[in-house]
């Protein structure tokens, strides 16, 4: 899995379900989005002095102001299915904006 790969798997999602996807920040009004962005290196291998094998780890962010919002699992679901490794690092409630954000944190084998 790749990071077009990845973009493509939430694309997915807009097409199956109608909910927005952006990458690296969000650019529409809608009150439900998805933001997807790499933002380091993740758990990488070296051989003889070089780079054998490069990850990439990023996150990806889900704002929604319903409670219990079943494309929490969505996501999820569609992160298993493509063998991404991944986990739910935050949910927040904003108060100022009245949604909840949920992050999670991904990992795919390289940038291509």
């Amino acid at each position: 899995m790749r990071l077009v790969d990845l973009r493509d798997l939430l694309l997915e999602i807009y097409n199956e379900y109608g909910i927005p996807v952006y990458h690296y920040f969000k650019a529409g009004t809608e009150d439900k989005y998805i933001v997807w962005a790499e933002d380091s290196e993740g758990s990488s291998s070296y051989a003889d002095d070089k780079k054998e094998n490069q990850s990439i780890q990023g996150t990806i962010d889900y704002s929604t102001k319903i409670e219990y919002d079943l494309i929490v699992q969505v996501i999820q679901d569609k992160l298993d299915s493509a063998d991404i490794s991944w986990r739910l690092n935050n949910i927040l409630y904003e108060r100022d904006t009245g949604y909840i954000h949920y992050e999670w944190v991904w990992e795919v084998d390289g940038i291509g």
